[in-house]
Parts: structure tokens; C-alpha cells; sequence
């Protein structure tokens, strides 16, 4: 899987940690997040990640800022992005099954490091349900 990820300087040892991860599973990861803890603005760093996985260049997206919610707020102005924020595992397992979510955001001042590795690989090991839910995903696109 290609994935590709994003983060501002409340990040960079989660992102570390999270690329290692993926790249021992054999996965490819495309790099757009800062490496030090110096203040960036997040969008610049989300954006980039949300074009990725609207575009098809990658399967998967991850951000992550302090609190999530920013670079989260972000990658959803995109269309064809569902990025779902998520605290712990389970709320990454049921993004993944009833929202189809494409990108995990993760708030880096309120997880460990050990809990975002997790959380990204219950969501990239995850498959979306369908069904019921296909009908609900269907409504989220404004079009």
C-alpha cells in the first residue's frame, strides 16, 4: 500500500514512529510532515497529504497535530476526503467500517506514541463494511 502522511510540529516523533511501522510491513510512504518541533501552520503539511489520496497517488492518508482537529478540519475540505478523527483504536476500526474513512487523524498531544502506531494499523487493517452504511457514505459529498 502507498500511504502518505502529513504533520506539523506537534508530530514529528509520532510520524518517526508511524513511518517505521508501515515501512517494516513492506508499505511506501510519502513524507510531506515537518521533521522538527519548530511552529509550522498544519494546512501546509495536511493539504498536501488530502491531494495524495483524492488523486489516487495514495491508498491511505495519515495527519496528525496537536489536537487533530485542525489538520483534520483541513483534509476535509477536500472532496472525495473522509479523514476521521480518532483517539483510540476502536474509533479507528468503526472510521474505517461504517464511514469508509481514507485518512486517520491523530491529536499527538492526546495519544502515545505506541497508541497512534496502533491506531493506524487497525485503520489501514480495517475494510470498509458497505451495505447500510454505503447509503450514508453516499450522503456525505456535497456535489
Amino acid at each position: 500500500m502507498k500511504i502518505s502522511i502529513g504533520n506539523d510540529h506537534a508530530g514529528p516523533q509520532y510520524k518517526h514512529a508511524i513511518v517505521a511501522a508501515l515501512q517494516a510491513q513492506g508499505h511506501d510512504v510519502i513524507n510531506h510532515g515537518t521533521d522538527t518541533e519548530a511552529s509550522v501552520d498544519y494546512p501546509d503539511f495536511g493539504h498536501p497529504v488530502a491531494v495524495d489520496v483524492a488523486s489516487g497517488n495514495a491508498d491511505f492518508g495519515i495527519v496528525i497535530c496537536g489536537s487533530g482537529n485542525g489538520i483534520n478540519m483541513t483534509v476535509n475540505k477536500h472532496q472525495d476526503i473522509r479523514a476521521a478523527l480518532c483517539w483510540n483504536k476502536e474509533i479507528a476500526v468503526l472510521a474505517r467500517q461504517h464511514n469508509n474513512a481514507n485518512i486517520i487523524s491523530i491529536p499527538a498531544r492526546f495519544t502515545a506514541i505506541p497508541q497512534a502506531v496502533e491506531m493506524v494499523e487497525a485503520f489501514l487493517g480495517t475494510h470498509f463494511e458497505g451495505g447500510r452504511h454505503q447509503q450514508r457514505v453516499d450522503k456525505i459529498a456535497c456535489r
